[in-house]
């Protein structure tokens, strides 16, 4: 599959069946701002949830320290997706937000990401990598 066509959109509004939204969270999976608070309105992720599946949802702690603390959370939800290929799961701007990392943060965390069938990341974070590696 090219690259191309697994590119995340830059606002996901709803699922398709199989589809599963990765956020940033918080250790606590108080969701209570960004596309946390989306994942918990819409997409059925639990209160208190803050790590792995939830719901429709994946999340990803980006809340708890510096960009070293998420790269274990990142990949341990690369090698639940190697795992689960039955799901599409479509990356968020983790941590991009709230958090307050660069898309330049983030990105070089899912560079093993690049070549895992379904999933879908941000454009800006495929932009970077996919300019690392050329």
């Amino acid at each position: 599959m090219e690259r191309e066509e697994r590119v995340a959109p830059g606002f996901i509004r709803e699922l398709k069946e199989n589809e599963i939204f990765v956020f940033g969270s918080n250790l606590a999976g108080r969701h209570g701002g960004g596309a946390a608070w989306l994942a918990h309105q819409q997409f059925g992720a639990e209160w208190g949830k803050g790590v792995g599946m939830t719901g429709r949802c994946y999340a990803i702690p980006t809340m708890q320290g510096g960009v070293e603390t998420v790269k274990p959370y990142v990949d341990e939800f690369i090698a639940y997706a190697k795992e689960h290929g039955e799901y599409r799961f479509l990356v968020t701007r983790i941590g991009c937000g709230i958090a307050g990392f660069k898309d330049e943060e983030i990105a070089p965390l899912f560079r093993d990401a690049l070549d895992v069938e379904n999933i879908y990341l941000p454009k800006s974070f495929i932009r970077i990598l996919t300019k690392e590696n050329g």
